[in-house]
């Protein structure tokens, strides 16, 4: 593969004009494809197997003038403080209200306050319930308009009007989020690289790869049922990943510049090294998002291959228009005016970043390190015990909007279970007696706790099957509804015996229950699937099988400390002011198996850049805890970089009012923090330390069937090694004196940097430290210094090798690069 991505780089690189091109025409493709899709995102799903699901297929036909798949909403009215809405004033705005819903287009049926019982005890507070004869996600804009219209209506006559349900449009989502995140995002870029160029590259290739996403998935909308928060999802992890791969990449094109190589072989090595480790940190994520789908759910599955999609998209970005953006930016990438006198130092060999002392800090000290990081994450996940789970409903929406005044109101008129009604359906088409079933379940019903009311049956035309409405006496996310429903469904088995009618409980409540059941289910299966496909491909890429079994259980770690801090703050509300948490709910149900998923890919992410090099040091021969430390030193500033533009990124959405976006903002990013700054940069290194070669074992018989895929590059090393050592000098100098090479624009990079003299480069020619460990291989493109070159051949003794000249010309290309 390295040498695959090492050609691909360099023709990336010549053929820059051409790759640039193409992608632009798949840009133009996608976006006309996108403006003229008539598709739809949709947030409805099916639940195969489940009793609601069931249910709800049974009054689909028995009751098809209920809708029973149909969006629904309720219209909210309060009345003026001292007032009732029983006066003839506001009883007349009322019902003229209702009569407008009812010339609703979609509108299937509307029930009107005063006649279905629909006015609390008070008299000051009642709804009207809207049904429309279409889902959630057809409901057009006139339905909508007249939504509004009858908000703007009730508020003129001093009522207090508010919408609920599935049926009302939602706020458009802020942006400020992914603006705070790419504005971060360039700062850190800035400040690592020292250059403008550099760091806007990997900002640039970001934008155009989620770009292209985010238009591929509208085009699928057309196709496919797609949630309306995949792409949100794949928005957010594509700009995240997209920056980190091409950060990685436009780092070891930098180093390789600075070893010596002109541009195009520099691009052709970084993607042949740096490369190889985006294509496997990419699989992995990859793995992870799509695993989603074995779960079962539609809304999951389009929002884990619309993710996936969305970082596949991000790894070729990386691996072709990058490499020809490096193209036109040549050595540009190398003008550090933005760097600080330490950043220079360090670029010169001169100090150590806080990167290797830290690294050398903890491979002193790996028990001390080991211990309390594992103690401190251990702490962090003990509320994880208490995790509850519920799927979003109104009241997890911002304070002030119009869902959550109605939650609001509705809770203070008629309680908090009004909230959750559950629709108990009665399947007596196999009883004797239809209606004495029914009169059996309803007067079951009324006598368990927890139960505020119960209304009585409503049969279908066939007088078969029958519906009879609960209202529970608890919140719908509370334990007390959810066993509520366990009891009711507890009851069928003697309902059928006694009667043959089946019971079954279905509702928006109900639903939410029997996904969140489901999701719990499925974690382990989830679990074993995406860790046991990654520990193989993380076995292909390390050869080794403790690092594998170490990567996966610092993940663990990870996602444990990440529930207990959710758990800590959005169910048991601490900090909650600092957050902005005005009341404490359940976890979201989506929320943990997403957290899986998306984290275990980026966690690899972090494993592979970081470990990769660190085994790249070993391979070459350097002792663990040297390589350990080297790992460091090459790689640690940059996974630094990318965790903070990752954190940053997740971070923007704690900025938002939804307490759902809240968690997954304040879940992700700290599922960053503690992956990539104490597994992976401080565990990692103390576990390895520990283990010393040990780590890096594989049996004799496992890498003899294992295929090598040569992820650090030393294959490729070793064969432009041998290249670079076969050819005499002679011809390599007079080719740099005909010119540069085809279709690299003659680029000259070291006189780019160079600010000294003819005799200076002499004086550093003469004093050229000893061969080092690697070689680079030779120089193309260098024709700004063929003269300097040239005087440097002439001083070098007869009797030297073609491998000592080109050792000399290699020493000149460093100390002139490292020049200000």
């Amino acid at each position: 593969m390295a040498t695959f991505l090492y050609r691909l780089g360099r023709l990336a690189f010549r053929r820059r004009r051409l790759f640039l091109m193409l992608w632009i025409a798949v840009l133009a493709a996608v976006g006309i494809g996108a403006m003229s899709s008539t598709g739809s995102t949709s947030d409805s799903f099916t639940l195969p197997g489940t009793q609601s699901q069931k249910a709800i297929d049974l009054l689909g036909r028995e009751f098809p003038q209920a809708a029973a798949d149909g969006a629904d909403a309720r219209v909210v009215i309060e009345a003026p403080s001292g007032q009732k809405l029983t006066s003839a004033a506001n009883k007349t705005v009322v019902e003229s209200m209702v009569a407008k819903l009812e010339k609703s287009p979609q509108v299937s049926s509307v029930s009107d306050p005063f006649t279905s019982g629909q006015v609390s005890k008070s008299g000051s507070i009642g709804y009207a319930g809207v049904t429309y004869k279409v889902a959630q996600a057809d409901v057009n804009d006139a339905a909508h308009a007249v939504q509004d219209d009858v908000v703007a209506q009730g508020e003129q006559a001093g009522l207090t009007v508010s919408l609920g349900g599935d049926a009302v449009k939602e706020k458009a989502a802020s942006k400020a989020a992914e603006l705070i995140g790419l504005a971060v995002a360039a700062v850190v870029l800035m400040i690592t690289f020292g250059s403008m160029i550099a760091g806007g590259l990997p900002l640039l290739t970001a934008i155009l790869g989620v770009g292209a996403a985010i238009l591929s998935i509208t085009i699928a909308t057309q196709f496919f049922d797609i949630a309306s928060q995949a792409s949100t999802l794949a928005l957010m992890l594509g700009l995240a990943v997209a920056i980190d791969y091409a950060l990685f990449i436009v780092s070891r094109y930098r180093n390789e510049i600075r070893d010596g190589h002109d541009p195009e072989e520099a691009c052709g090595r970084a993607l042949g090294t740096a490369g190889s480790a985006v294509v496997f940190a990419g699989l992995t994520v990859i793995i992870a998002l799509a695993g989603l789908s074995v779960i079962g759910i539609q809304m999951l599955t389009s929002m884990g291959l619309g993710s996936a999609f969305a970082v596949a998209i991000a790894v070729v970005i990386a691996l072709t228009l990058l490499p020809a953006m490096l193209g036109f930016a040549g050595t540009r990438v190398m003008k550090g005016k933005l760097q600080t006198r330490r950043m220079k130092a360090l670029e010169r060999g001169e100090g150590e970043s806080m990167g290797v002392r830290w690294a050398k800090f903890v491979t002193r000290n790996p028990v001390k390190v080991l211990v309390t990081s594992v103690i401190g994450l251990g702490l962090l996940a003990i509320p994880a015990l208490s995790l509850r789970m519920t799927l979003p409903d109104d009241s997890m929406k911002p304070p002030h909007s119009t869902q959550r005044l109605a939650y609001d109101t509705l809770s203070k008129g008629f309680g908090p279970g009004f909230n959750g009604p559950l629709t108990v359906v009665v399947d007596a088409r196999d009883s004797n007696d239809p209606k004495a079933a029914a009169a059996d379940a309803t007067a079951v019903m009324g006598k368990l706790d927890d139960v505020a009311s119960v209304r009585d049956a409503a049969f279908n035309k066939a007088g078969d099957v029958a519906i009879i409405g609960v209202i529970p006496d608890s919140a719908p996310t509370s334990q007390a509804t959810k066993d509520l429903v366990k009891n009711i469904r507890d009851h069928s088995a003697a309902l059928q015996k006694d009667t043959g009618a089946d019971l079954m409980v279905t509702g928006t409540t109900a639903v939410n229950i029997d996904v969140s059941t489901k999701l719990a289910q499925a974690l382990i299966p989830y679990l074993a699937i995406v860790v046991g496909l990654a520990l193989v491909l993380l076995l292909l890429v390390f050869r080794s099988i403790l690092i594998p079994l170490k990567a996966t259980l610092g993940f663990l770690l990870t996602i444990a400390s990440t529930l207990g801090v959710l758990v800590a703050v959005f169910q048991w509300g601490w900090l909650s002011d600092i957050f902005g948490v005005d009341q404490t709910a359940p976890i979201v149900s989506v929320l943990p198996i997403l957290l899986i998923g998306v984290v275990f890919g980026l966690a690899m992410d972090y494993e592979v850049f970081l470990v990769t090099r660190m085994r790249e040091e070993y391979v070459h021969g350097a002792e663990p805890t040297q390589a350990i430390i080297g790992g460091f030193r090459h790689s640690g500033r940059v996974v630094t970089a990318a965790a903070i533009i990752m954190i940053s990124v997740f971070s923007g959405f704690l900025l938002d009012d939804a307490a759902l976006i809240k968690s997954v903002g304040l879940g992700l990013g700290s599922a960053v923090f503690f992956d990539a700054f104490v597994v992976r940069m401080t565990i990692v290194p103390a576990v390895m330390t520990l283990l010393g070669r040990r780590a890096w074992a594989l049996p004799k018989w496992l890498d003899r069937i294992m295929p090598d895929v040569d992820v650090e590059g030393e294959k490729l090393r070793q064969s432009l090694d041998t290249d670079s050592t076969s050819t005499a000098p002679e011809p390599v100098l007079a080719g740099v004196a005909a010119g540069g090479h085809p279709g690299s624009d003659s680029y000259s990079s070291p006189h780019t940097f160079t600010s000294g003299s003819g005799s200076d480069t002499s004086d550093t020619a003469a004093s050229t430290s000893p061969l080092p460990r690697h070689h680079h291989g030779r120089t193309r493109g260098m024709s700004g210094l063929k003269q300097r070159f040239a005087r440097a051949d002439d001083a070098t003794p007869p009797g030297d090798t073609s491998k000592s000249k080109a050792t000399t010309m290699r020493g000149i290309r460093k100390k002139m690069f490292r020049k200000r």
